[in-house]
């Protein structure tokens, strides 16, 4: 889990020594197992009581193969867990006004806006951010507040998103144009926005770019952004364009079984068929997939790349099941989406839980699991956290 972190550093403006490798978090498989293990050992009644909890959707596994399990990309959903609370309460304290505090009682109840399970202490999970958190006393009430340093590094990160802000407005369109009818609430971008990598304010953003966005009120108030025009330059996928590059690989990263038998006879021209058949034939999500069949092998093939192609606009490659089904009606998935993701191993990664599990890009990662192309924001982020892992003598040691 999370160390014990920071403290306060003399010059704001002066580079960030890079933190000291620590061995990652165990991750929730892994103590699951080893929970498993004791079970022998256990008398009858707390036996019956753990065999419960692992078979809970909480904690049972999302893969249930132990070998074909990836330890270094369930990591990285092991070091979200450990700085969860670092970036729900930045993004909360963020959209509070200046001086970014809040009473330490009120902030005890937000269990769900500072991403700490309830009966946790808050003051306690911000002991270990001393340099980017600390606790203050106004008026004899305790208040939890933003040191000097996490305000620069806001100030930082509103910069990021300024100028990185005609790239997400590319992203959105082209998640607009995979929709059905090119619209989608911004409620749930707006609730997506971390994953995307959109400001928070970029709700009343989008009025500044006309040409490209129209924003309609439905009937019962819900505000909807819809696409302005559609652009055949945009139309074109991830897989699309890797295509052009290496065909075979694009070919074989999606492989669709057809039942036939071993022995039967094929001449070159049926072999090429069923090839053609079983590998993914580049059916463009930027199509119109309400013009198939629910049920037919090319639906599903639409279904998983309309999933690749949202993945590949995410910040990180990657995307809660959650989040995912969020454009569960604008992109036609299906409930049965589990099993087409899991067929495709090749393509997709699926780690976590039953209960909340997450969705990786298997290309965009490395086998350190470590993401090949980094966003600017993803690299702020990785400096927020070289703070959080740092503690008070690391920052007085670094001077």
């Amino acid at each position: 889990m999370a160390r014990r972190l920071f403290s306060g550093a003399r010059d704001l403006l002066a580079p960030v020594p890079a933190p000291s490798p620590s061995p990652p978090p165990p991750s929730s498989s892994a103590a699951a197992e080893a929970a498993a293990s004791l079970l022998p050992l256990l008398p009858c009644k707390r036996r019956k009581k753990l065999l419960k909890k692992l078979n809970s959707p909480r904690v049972a596994p999302i893969e249930p193969e132990a070998d074909r399990r990836v330890a270094a990309l369930d990591a990285v959903l092991d070091r979200d867990a450990a700085f969860r609370f670092l970036h729900r309460a930045r993004s909360f304290m963020a959209s509070l006004p200046s001086p970014h505090r809040i009473p330490l009682s009120a902030a005890g109840k937000l269990h769900r806006e500072f991403g700490f399970p309830r009966g946790r202490s808050v003051s306690r999970a911000a002991a270990r951010h001393p340099l980017l958190f600390h606790l203050t006393t106004v008026g004899s009430v305790p208040h939890l507040a933003l040191t000097p340093l996490m305000c620069s590094l806001l100030q930082e990160e509103r910069r990021l998103h300024d100028e990185l802000l005609p790239t997400r407005v590319r992203a959105v369109r082209k998640l607009l144009m995979l929709t059905a009818h090119r619209r989608i609430p911004l409620a749930k971008l707006h609730h997506c926005r971390a994953v995307l990598g959109l400001p928070d304010d970029f709700r009343d953003r989008v009025r500044e770019f006309p040409d490209d966005f129209r924003v309609a009120v439905e009937p019962n108030g819900l505000r909807v952004l819809e696409l302005a025009h559609w652009d055949p330059a945009l139309a074109v996928s991830a897989l699309e364009r890797d295509f052009v590059v290496d065909e075979r690989r694009v070919r074989r990263t999606f492989r669709f079984s057809v039942p036939h038998r071993r022995s039967m006879p094929l001449d070159a021209e049926d072999a090429d068929r069923l090839d053609a058949a079983t590998t993914f034939p580049l059916v463009s999500p930027y199509t119109n997939g309400a013009l198939l069949s629910p049920w037919t092998p090319e639906a599903e093939k639409y279904r998983v790349g309309v999933v690749h192609e949202l993945l590949s606009l995410t910040l990180e490659k990657r995307a809660l099941i959650h989040h995912v089904f969020e454009f569960k009606e604008e992109l036609g998935l299906t409930r049965h989406m589990y099993a087409s993701l899991r067929k495709q191993c090749r393509a997709f990664y699926l780690a976590g839980t039953e209960m909340n599990w997450t969705i990786f890009l298997r290309d965009a990662y490395d086998d350190d699991g470590v993401l090949r192309e980094k966003d600017p924001l993803v690299l702020f982020n990785e400096k927020l956290q070289g703070y959080a892992c740092m503690t008070e003598m690391d920052s007085k040691q670094s001077w």
